[in-house]
């Protein structure tokens, strides 16, 4: 009899775990994995998080001109081929100037600089807004983030005038996950 009362107390429990699942799912996230372009030792991540209209950008990055800034962007292809000038220019979905990340004109690409520390090594936390991880206009899986040879003056047009590509990688959705 008490097995029989542990069936049905299973039974009744297992819908109301699938509801409970679905309420689990991580924030969509992506990766690039930054690789140098020919004559330089750049390499990295890049990792995108999805949350309530932001998406979290978080970027390690080694191999720069050490005390330096380095202009990174989001371009609009994903081709990292050669010397990385198959990305294109900056993924701008909405037609806009090149301006800084936290600017309100700017293209969705515009990530800004990364600060260099003496042993050529950078990280940079920012909040983008205007792009997205999913499958709308503004997403960005599928394209590259390039890393510039020099800084991104945040002001010329049409993209900073950063410089040569020195590292580039491609934007992969991860898979989504419950925990």
């Amino acid at each position: 009899m008490k097995s029989r009362w542990m069936l049905i107390g299973a039974c009744l429990l297992l819908p109301a775990c699938g509801t409970m699942s679905g309420m689990l799912t991580k924030n969509p996230s992506a990766t690039a994995t930054l690789a140098p372009t020919k004559g330089n030792t750049v390499s990295g991540t890049v990792h995108f998080t999805q949350k309530s209209g932001i998406v979290v950008v978080e970027a390690k990055v080694t191999g720069l001109k050490p005390n330096g800034m380095h202009g990174m962007h989001i371009h609009e292809k994903g081709n990292c081929s050669g010397d990385a000038s198959g990305a294109g220019g900056h993924f701008n979905p909405a037609g806009s100037q090149h301006g800084a990340h936290n600017s309100p004109m700017r293209h969705g690409g515009d990530l800004g600089n990364l600060r260099v520390n003496a042993n050529g090594f950078a990280q940079v936390l920012i909040e983008v807004v205007d792009i997205s991880l999913g499958t709308d206009a503004n997403s960005i899986i599928g394209r590259a983030v390039v890393v510039h040879a020099g800084p991104d003056d945040l002001r010329s047009q049409p993209a900073g005038d950063s410089g040569a590509r020195i590292g580039c990688g491609l934007i992969s959705k991860n898979p989504d996950k419950v925990f």
